[in-house]
């Protein structure tokens, strides 16, 4: 569709907005944008994509866009959005935008949940692909990583289907419902549901009724996947669903009809089941048990879209998995290093484990932890992250940031420390942390970085360190 309007994005160089503006772009708008951190690699992906982008100034709105996508991070104050408003310009969120201008006539599916969205709706997404190659029909997708197999996370597709990662959290700053629920989902996937993001949630009661919300606009003739396992969901899913169910769960629940169950220790290898007989045997590349369960739960899910059994099987063998999902960075003097986005107690165990159980070698496995969520700065799960770390070797961790806090609101990562045991320390900052590893580090160790933002480019600076220092008593 080619079309002579024009949008303007508040906020474009963030992850998703910037996604949201490459489907615009392929939709046929003429996009423009700005943003206050216009750097590379955001600033070379734009530019390749022959969108202008500029500092924020009331003169990028002149003249007058025929609609402006505003950002999440944006709020008021800003130059441009106090002109947008002043001017009465048409506005909307990025989830509004997609939902009005994007999803319409496609089938919409939605990965939500706390944990495994990105891996899930990449997996969805791939397993689409996989099916609709004869037919030349791929998935439109956006997702908030980058899945392996299409190296890039927002694609408009030319299938009926389109996938996207189902965030809770809010909209904008004028609209603080959950961004999930501009996505009108015709299949929902429901993988889990716990607490997070304390910036803006009171308590899990706050985010179950997000969830609930989502619940009622899922249409009758829709389809909900959801994880049986969950006691959360279990309470959110009577609350008010007009859509059939579909259950899945680690094999032993009573009432599941699709289950799953690992046949290695750090998931690579699994079998899913459907009504009790054996529905498929897998080997893959993706570590952790938690990732056996994403798996069922798109197996489930691409069955009740009528995907055959053998392509879901050779979709789920064949995915690449997700950039800073236990990504390897590199290896040096025989020191793997990899890097993960994990920043929540249930996702760090997962990995650790994950990690832990796939090392070949007799070495030792150093968790390095950067908290940096704005609930992982918090004591929200001050006594719950120790037992995350159950099969490390040795723990690091970096003092969280105390911005917008009291101080007795921040995380005690010295007590973390403590309650982990004497393998676990704080250490002031990454250039004492690299310093350490250096010392400390043998050949057959693995270095797991844990860190949702890019923690001070220490996974490339330490793979240098390294190489020049070979580790200690190597």
């Amino acid at each position: 569709m080619q079309t002579d309007k024009h949008i303007h994005i508040l906020g474009i160089c963030g992850t998703a907005m910037a996604a949201i503006a490459s489907l615009a772009k392929e939709q046929g708008y003429r996009v423009t944008g700005s943003d206050s951190g216009i750097y590379p690699p955001m600033s070379d992906y734009l530019a390749a994509l022959a969108i202008p982008v500029q500092a924020f100034d009331a003169a990028n709105l002149l003249p007058a866009p025929d609609l402006c996508v505003i950002g999440n991070a944006m709020s008021r104050g800003n130059v441009e959005v106090e002109a947008i408003l002043n001017k009465g310009l048409a506005y909307c969120s990025g989830p509004e935008f997609i939902g009005k201008h994007i999803l319409p006539q496609r089938h919409a599916i939605v990965v939500a949940g706390t944990h495994g969205k990105t891996t899930t709706a990449s997996l969805m997404a791939h397993v689409l692909e996989c099916a609709g190659k004869k037919a030349g029909k791929g998935p439109g997708f956006m997702i908030g990583g980058i899945p392996e197999d299409f190296g890039g996370g927002a694609r408009l597709g030319s299938g009926e289907h389109f996938v996207l990662e189902g965030d809770e959290y809010d909209t904008a700053f004028f609209d603080k419902r959950s961004k999930f629920l501009h996505y009108h989902a015709r299949t929902l996937i429901l993988n889990n549901l716990e607490f997070d993001h304390a910036d803006i949630f009171a308590d899990l009661e706050a985010i179950k009724v997000q969830f609930a919300h989502l619940l009622r606009t899922v249409p009758a003739d829709g389809k909900i996947i959801v994880n049986a396992d969950d006691e959360n969901l279990a309470d959110v899913i009577p609350r008010g669903c007009w859509s059939p169910v579909t259950r899945f769960a680690r094999l032993g629940h009573a009432d599941a009809p699709w289950q799953w169950q690992p046949l290695a220790d750090d998931g690579t290898a699994f079998e899913i089941l459907h009504q009790g007989q054996p529905f498929l045997s897998v080997s893959w590349n993706m570590l952790g048990i938690h990732n056996v369960s994403n798996a069922c739960a798109v197996t489930a899910a691409a069955h009740v879209l009528g995907i055959e059994r053998d392509i879901i099987a050779q979709a789920l063998a064949s995915f690449s998995g997700i950039r800073r999902r236990m990504t390897l960075v590199g290896e040096a003097n025989g020191v793997r290093i990899f890097d993960d986005f994990a920043h929540h107690p249930t996702a760090i165990n997962g990995v650790v484990a994950a990690a832990k159980h796939a090392m070949k070698s007799s070495g030792k496995l150093w968790v390095i932890v950067e908290p940096r969520s704005n609930t992982m700065r918090t004591r929200i799960h001050q006594q719950r992250l120790p037992a995350s770390f159950e099969y490390a070797d040795r723990v690091i961790f970096v003092p969280p940031s105390s911005r917008n806090l009291r101080p007795d609101e921040v995380l005690d990562a010295d007590q973390v420390c403590r309650d982990i045991g004497t393998h676990a320390s704080v250490l002031p900052d990454t250039n004492a942390i690299i310093d350490y590893l250096c010392a400390e580090s043998h050949a057959g160790d693995v270095i797991l970085i844990l860190s949702n933002g890019g923690f001070d480019g220490i996974h490339q600076r330490l793979l240098d360190r390294l190489s020049r220092t070979p580790p200690y008593n190597n």
